[in-house]
């Protein structure tokens, strides 16, 4: 009996080291196919010697720049006044410290003023335009985010009677207008039957092209564990808000003793399960990474069976996986020392 025990434990162990990668330090590990940003990264840490927080802005700033899928940076997802705020999020797994900003307005650099937030405050996390004030401080020019493209964006949307958007329980219903909205309870009016399907997300349209946050996980060659995230946020969303991005836990978590989990997608659902901490919380316990990522996700599409969202599970030691909900697949690249000269690979997950 004691030997068929562990013969069922070596398989099951064999199992769990099958679905999920090999390890090799040093590493850098991206949501999406974002391959100019994770070699970027990588070449920084490496050819570079940065030490990783800087790789790891580096890399984000990448996607800043070339506006990566109409998502991160200027120019995307404008909100319901068609202007682009950006959040960003900075995590040191070694020290535990974290520099992020929300709804940055008029600044294009978001990562990096993370990284003042970070490195110049004893705050973690400086929002709208008050943050814009701080990065002047440090240093940043202010400037528009809106481009042509945000505009029109914005200007059909608009056309399209506002469709879709974020609001529930209001007058004259979000299902057909652009409001000005009132609540529902200060009049008597049944609330909208098709804004009260909280749980369905269906109608959002978060993935690729829209809500593609780079998420990014560094870890250097000494096993120093860092992770962070760049977006524009939800398109047409309502001004002033926030998601998941630069909200600890949720976008992005990092801890040097155990390593990181970055996510992607619906925000608004998925900072309600902080599943980036959830997935490093199941290694720290000996989950495998990929299984830690699955428990993750499934803890959201419980209560959410129609989000959409993926999450980047990476251990200390340069193994990794991931998981996703409500696509039919979700790349992610990796660049690491198993390959020659950190070579990027595009990996991808069925959901």
């Amino acid at each position: 009996m004691l030997r068929l025990e562990i013969v069922s434990f070596r398989v099951v162990l064999f199992l769990a080291i099958l679905c999920t990668a090999k390890a090799g330090l040093p590493l850098v590990a991206t949501t999406w196919g974002f391959t100019n940003a994770t070699l970027r990264a990588y070449q920084s840490l490496t050819v570079g010697e940065f030490d990783p927080i800087e790789a790891l802005v580096e890399g984000c700033s990448v996607c800043e720049r070339e506006q990566c899928d109409g998502t991160v940076g200027f120019g995307g997802s404008p909100d319901e006044n068609g202007e682009t705020t950006l959040d960003a999020m900075l995590m040191d797994g070694k020290t535990m410290d974290i520099g992020a900003v929300a709804a940055l307005r008029d600044v294009k650099h978001a990562a990096e003023v993370a990284k003042y937030v970070l490195r110049n405050t004893k705050h973690t996390l400086l929002a709208g335009s008050q943050a814009t004030d701080f990065a002047v401080m440090m240093g940043f020019k202010r400037e528009s985010l809106q481009t042509d493209a945000s505009k029109s964006m914005w200007s059909a949307w608009k056309n399209n009677h506002c469709q879709p958007n974020f609001w529930k329980n209001v007058i004259p219903s979000p299902s057909m207008s652009c409001g000005p909205y009132e609540p529902v309870s200060a009049n008597s009016v049944q609330p909208d039957p098709i804004a009260e399907l909280a749980s369905d997300r269906s109608g959002y349209d978060f993935g690729q092209y829209n809500h593609d946050t780079i998420s990014m996980i560094v870890i250097n060659e000494e096993g120093h564990v860092v992770a962070g995230t760049s977006t524009n946020g939800a398109r047409h969303k309502i001004p002033g808000r926030v998601g998941d991005s630069p909200i600890p836990g949720a976008g992005a978590y990092a801890d040097s003793e155990v390593g990181a989990a970055v996510a992607t997608g619906d925000g608004d659902v998925m900072m309600r399960f902080l599943p980036s901490l959830l997935a490093v919380e199941a290694m720290r316990n000996g989950v495998d990474p990929t299984e830690a990522g699955q428990q993750a996700i499934a803890r959201i599409a419980k209560y959410y069976p129609s989000f959409v969202g993926g999450i980047v599970v990476v251990t200390k030691e340069g193994r990794y996986g991931a998981a996703c909900h409500g696509m039919n697949e979700f790349p992610y690249s990796v660049a690491d020392g198993t390959e020659a000269n950190g070579a990027v690979r595009v990996l991808t997950v069925k959901c």
